[in-house]
């Protein structure tokens, strides 16, 4: 029953934790740069906590579009406890002052389209699923 737990969870509960500042971390944690790297031509590239956090979501949004395409009862629980975790994120972004910036927004947007996309891929794949017997 595990792999019915939605992936997109785990990017909810590190902003939430870095939000109420349980790293340690000071209210400006998604703009602090947390790589950097000079390019070949010169130019200073440099990751912030917010984008390894949106880069993070879109790996596991990958995973998430590759479990859609099971076909199970643990897919439906999948798809239902996705829609919840966008919920959260949904009312989060709306109620909780911390919660409306860029990142989150992104990152529920993210949430949103592991929604959409997981219902579109197992309505796609139990429709090749369906055998008629003469």
């Amino acid at each position: 029953m595990i792999s019915a737990i939605p992936l997109m969870l785990v990017p909810f509960a590190l902003y939430n934790l870095a939000m109420i500042g349980l790293f340690g971390a000071a209210p400006g944690i998604f703009d602090a740069e947390m790589l950097a790297f000079t390019m070949v031509s010169g130019a200073r590239w440099g990751l912030t906590f917010g984008d390894l956090l949106i880069v993070a979501a879109l790996a596991l949004l990958f995973v998430e579009i590759l479990k859609a395409t099971r076909i199970s009862s643990k897919a439906i629980v999948d798809h239902m406890l996705s829609l919840v975790v966008f919920l959260a994120f949904l009312v989060e972004f709306l109620l909780v002052a911390p919660a409306a910036s860029r990142v989150f927004f992104i990152l529920m947007t993210i949430s949103f389209i592991d929604v959409i996309a997981g219902f579109a891929v197992s309505m796609r794949t139990a429709s090749r699923d369906v055998s008629i017997g003469l």
